[in-house]
């Protein structure tokens, strides 16, 4: 584990919360990384907090499914297991395709314009080879299409169940000629919700999604280390 000291007095919130922010942030961007053991003490010395944050955090962590605890012993950040994060995909796709289904029946000028300035910025990052910069931008445009259904715990509830697939996704960066491909879909999907053609709107969602798990499966032998035994 990165021996730095975090600043967490930029996060919002009490100081459970953000220590709690700050660990997540850490596991979802992979600085902490599958299987790595999480001491109280150092993290206590890198947060700056004392042992009690530190043990709500993990809490949280453990319910989420990004941390395992382990009574009297270690405990460590969560492996992968490819049996997850393929049911994850399976979700992702299931909401996200009755999402863009709902959107391109009747979308906003508003909407249109927020989805089309999020591209051009993707396009921007690609071409500046800007990975991490596309990969947020990415983020961005799935999540406002879910915010456009007028649901607000769907964005809430896709979010949880696609912890390990977002991990998963950051062992993929930078993939070679991918981001371009990524764009190019994103501007089928919004060219459908342009038309209000939801089928070629649900067809463009779900085979831009099934991409995801072509390159994941590999990981599994690229990064054993990352994946729990079968």
């Amino acid at each position: 584990m990165p021996e730095q000291t975090i600043d967490i007095n930029s996060l919002d919130g009490p100081l459970g919360q953000r220590v709690y922010a700050a660990m997540r942030g850490q596991i979802l961007d992979m600085t902490l990384e599958p299987g790595q053991i999480l001491r109280k003490s150092a993290l206590c010395e890198q947060l700056g907090v004392s042992r009690s944050p530190i043990a709500e955090a993990l809490g949280r962590l453990s319910s989420e499914g990004l941390v395992n605890i382990i009574p009297q012993s270690a405990t460590r950040v969560s492996q992968f297991s490819m049996a997850e994060l393929l049911e994850e995909n399976f979700l992702r796709e299931a909401v996200e395709v009755a999402a863009i289904a709902r959107v391109a029946k009747d979308p906003t000028h508003d909407q249109i314009l927020r989805l089309s300035r999020n591209l051009k910025l993707q396009s921007l990052l690609v071409e500046d080879h800007d990975f991490e910069g596309f990969f947020e931008a990415d983020l961005d445009f799935h999540e406002m299409i879910l915010s456009f259904t007028g649901f607000p715990k769907v964005n809430v509830v896709a979010e949880d169940m696609s912890l390990q697939l977002r991990r998963a996704r950051k062992l993929i960066l930078p993939e070679p000629g991918r981001p371009t491909e990524a764009v190019a879909e994103h501007e089928a999907i919004l060219q459908a919700i342009k038309d209000k053609d939801v089928a070629s709107a649900r067809s463009a969602m779900s085979r831009h999604l099934r991409q995801l798990i072509q390159r994941i499966e590999p990981l599994e032998r690229e990064h054993p280390e990352y994946f729990r035994s079968t």
